[in-house]
């Protein structure tokens, strides 16, 4: 099961580890609320083994539009998606196309198996039939994870569009379909992929204020001393007429 509940009785601490200590496995969390909980701890990580991990994690919580093509396991390509309308998981389009959405209204302790739940339901759909993945998020997903659907060899090369006109590719759209992709486009932020650095993206919200958004690999302890440490010394501007101000998202 998906569920994060596992048991519910809380399982006793071994000897020598305190249950009120930190637990072991860095989450932040004390133990008797992590590992010895009798739940199972969230998964920090979820795109972690997957190509492009910090960029899995930019399109799930920075980048408006945006796609990427998957492979799986047997071969079968997939477009990965930064959203989809309705804030659908998955839809399968009437060619056969496989289209995978990485921003979900909900989500359950590990997003790899909300995700992997969504891309197996629609592996499995129809043409140009709804995909019903079954409970997605808070309820618990009950399908494989994306490391076990996904061809790891494959590249992850991210396109980041101008818009969510790819939403209606090869359909014939109704007037209703095309209001919603009118409303939806005049709520993209303008961002464009720096290139020469992984997962950093350039976003102008209106014409005297523009944002640097960039996933960073490191611990996030780590990461957040270095950057206390450049504050300081007043090193962390990105040029002159700038300033720094720090907003942050954890996905491992």
């Amino acid at each position: 099961m998906a569920s994060r509940k596992r048991s519910s009785v809380a399982a006793p601490a071994p000897e020598g580890i305190n249950p009120k200590a930190p637990c072991f496995c860095g989450s932040g969390r004390r133990y008797k609320h992590c590992h010895g909980s009798g739940y199972a701890p969230p998964v920090t990580r979820p795109f972690e083994g997957l190509p492009g991990e910090v960029d899995w994690v930019a399109l799930r919580e920075l980048v408006p539009a945006a796609t990427a093509r998957l492979r799986t396991t047997d071969g079968r390509q997939v477009t990965l998606a930064s959203v989809l309308p309705g804030g659908t998981p998955a839809l399968v389009r009437a060619n056969g196309e496989i289209v995978l959405a990485v921003q979900l209204p909900t989500s359950s302790d590990d997003v790899s198996r909300d995700l992997g739940t969504a891309l197996a339901a629609a592996l499995e759909a129809p043409a140009g039939a709804p995909v019903d993945p079954g409970p997605i998020g808070a309820a618990g997903s009950a399908g494989p994870r994306l490391q076990e659907l996904l061809d790891l060899s494959a590249p992850f090369e991210v396109t980041v569009r101008d818009d969510f006109g790819f939403w209606l590719e090869g359909t014939d759209p109704s007037p209703a379909a095309k209001a919603g992709l009118e409303q939806a486009n005049e709520a993209i932020l303008p961002t464009v992929r720096l290139p020469g650095l992984e997962a950093a993206y350039w976003v102008r919200p209106g014409n005297e204020r523009a944002h640097l958004r960039w996933v960073r690999p490191e611990p996030e302890e780590k990461l957040l001393d270095a950057l206390a440490r450049l504050s300081a010394s007043e090193q962390i501007l990105l040029g002159e007429g700038t300033r720094y101000a720090g907003a942050f998202r954890a996905l491992g």
